[in-house]
């Protein structure tokens, strides 16, 4: 175990500016790249996860949390890519068509980077074409979806028949969220999943992988 505690606890107390020099002396002392993200960011972005599942945590220490642990990974992704490796898993991720709030978006987004996994962040107001071209350029295993507006959830529906018609379906896993969402609704467009925060999408996502 070489965890960078350094590290782990700057992500864990949001601060960015620490998060960056712990993965600078980090990468100076011999660690590897995959081994900061995997020993110390994830374990960190987990425990945020479990203190905001507890309510010791909110919204504002989630995106501070994932503001240090992106910090840390604009060292690392330089690196990796150098070194031709890759993050295990790739997701997209965006708010639906007509949508343009991105809080929750950014939260989920920032938890599944720090958790190991690769995101592709498409914005807010995507079209369901944005989405098929996404899955059919970047090739993720996760396609992540979120609506905000009532008026929005139908995209949800378009988006997944737009992904059948273009004969993708089956090559992704389908997770929607935001405040309307229910699980019953994921059900009824044929989604694969249905979360209610951040950190239950990081747990639904690595789920939906063992089964895949």
């Amino acid at each position: 175990m070489t965890q960078s505690n350094g590290l782990y606890d700057a992500i864990l107390n949001g601060d960015a500016k620490k998060a960056h020099s712990a993965t600078q002396d980090a990468l100076e002392a011999g660690a590897a790249p995959l081994q900061l993200i995997s020993e110390s960011m994830v374990p960190a972005m987990d425990e945020v996860g479990r203190l905001f599942e507890a309510e010791e945590y909110f919204v504002p220490e989630l995106l501070l949390a994932g503001r240090a642990m992106r910090s840390a990974l604009e060292l690392l992704r330089p690196l990796m890519t150098a070194a031709g490796e890759k993050l295990s898993t790739r997701v997209v991720i965006g708010t639906v068509k007509g949508d343009l709030h991105d809080i929750g978006k950014n939260i989920v987004g920032s938890m599944l980077e720090g958790s190991g996994f690769e995101v592709i962040d498409l914005g807010t107001d995507v079209s369901p074409e944005k989405f098929v071209a996404a899955v059919e350029e970047r090739k993720p295993q996760i396609v992540c979806m979120s609506a905000l507006l009532t008026v929005t959830m139908p995209v949800m529906k378009t988006t997944i028949d737009a992904l059948q018609t273009a004969g993708l379906r089956t090559q992704v896993k389908v997770l929607i969220g935001g405040a309307p969402v229910t699980m019953q609704y994921a059900k009824e467009i044929g989604a694969d999943g249905y979360s209610e925060n951040a950190s239950g999408a990081v747990g639904l996502v690595r789920n939906l992988l063992r089964v895949a």
